[in-house]
């Protein structure tokens, strides 16, 4: 019997993922199509820091500096160009050289892992700040006014490339998002199965030895951080479709932390991991939120102490592990079965 690999399992799961986000909307109505839009665009902003952390093992505390900046450069230049199509380009190519910049200064310099998340998060605080001070008329990019702690609202949302008058409905937009998401796993799948995956993989692990072997961990670091900048931006300009809204609240310290928690939840070292932790922790705060007898803050902080007891490697990497050691316990049992007399 052919042994099905990772990557074989993954496909399949993927297609039937795809088959269930074009079908959906035949079955929920259009408040859960709007939301399941959400959940999928910060799924993928999870799979960034996923990839950063987990694979490339560079903890950034400011993944939300790339998110809010592929946000803006999206709401900028889609009021500018009135066509989406270049907007998302935008969206992914400012936070792709603004993690080149940041990223050569932080890893070429030698800082280390803690520091190295101490000034991602500073600087999300200090993009925070910055874009909260552009109230007034003054401030703004061509024709969009960059609107200070109220925001850019009105941003005009995707449409169909080459056909700026084809706006995409929300159910569309659903299928684009969701359809993006699987895109953006199986991408980074590829990615980390490839030889330079196993080389980031390498350094993760020790970073002294594969240097020896003739690798330049500083600029694996780099490219790392800079795809992670890249899928945060396109996160962003998919989060700004679905509310057609976007304002200073996307560099927030909450938002950096709650990344962190699903990935913390859905199991670092792995890609469905955080998409999984993503979910069930937007779901719960959705569901938490609906109530006002518990704070959400407090039942999310709960769960996070709970995980990090009890499930330490997170959802994922459980689940894999106990199924190995079942399937493993039963071959075991059934060669002890065929050597019985």
């Amino acid at each position: 019997m052919p042994k099905i690999n990772g990557m074989t399992i993954a496909l399949i799961g993927s297609a039937i993922a795809a088959v269930g986000v074009i079908i959906a909307p035949l079955f929920v109505d259009l408040f859960q199509i709007m939301q399941l839009t959400v959940f999928a665009a910060m799924a993928i902003l999870a799979l960034s820091l996923g990839f950063i952390w987990g694979y490339g093992g560079i903890l950034c505390f400011g993944q939300t500096s790339f998110f809010g900046l592929g946000a803006y450069a999206y709401a900028v230049a889609a009021i500018n160009f009135g066509d989406s199509t270049p907007a998302i380009m935008l969206a992914i190519i400012v936070p792709v050289i603004f993690a080149a910049l940041l990223g050569y200064f932080i890893i070429y310099g030698g800082v280390s892992d803690v520091y190295l998340g101490v000034i991602t998060l500073t600087v999300s605080l200090i993009l925070l700040n910055l874009v909260n001070s552009t109230a007034g008329d003054v401030y703004k990019i061509g024709t969009a006014r960059l609107g200070g702690f109220n925001g850019i609202p009105g941003v005009p949302t995707i449409n169909m490339p080459g056909d700026t008058s084809y706006i995409l409905s929300p159910e569309q937009a659903w299928i684009l998002t969701g359809l993006a998401l699987i895109a953006v796993y199986l991408g980074l799948r590829v990615l980390i199965a490839s030889t330079f995956g196993r080389v980031i993989i390498a350094i993760r692990e020790n970073e002294t030895r594969a240097a020896l072997l003739g690798y330049d961990p500083r600029i694996y670091k780099l490219l790392t951080f800079m795809i992670g900048g890249a899928v945060a931006g396109f996160a962003g300009a998919l989060y700004v479709n679905w509310g057609a809204f976007v304002s200073p609240t996307i560099f927030a310290l909450g938002l950096s932390a709650q990344i962190i928690i699903w990935v913390i939840i859905g199991g670092r070292g792995t890609l469905i991991g955080p998409i999984i932790g993503c979910l069930l922790v937007q779901w719960m705060v959705t569901e938490i939120g609906a109530q006002q007898t518990l704070d959400a803050n407090f039942i999310l902080g709960a769960v996070l102490i709970g995980f990090v007891l009890l499930v330490p490697k997170g959802i994922a990497p459980t689940v894999r592990d106990f199924v190995a050691a079942r399937l493993a316990r039963t071959k075991s049992d059934t060669a002890i079965e065929d050597v019985k007399p």
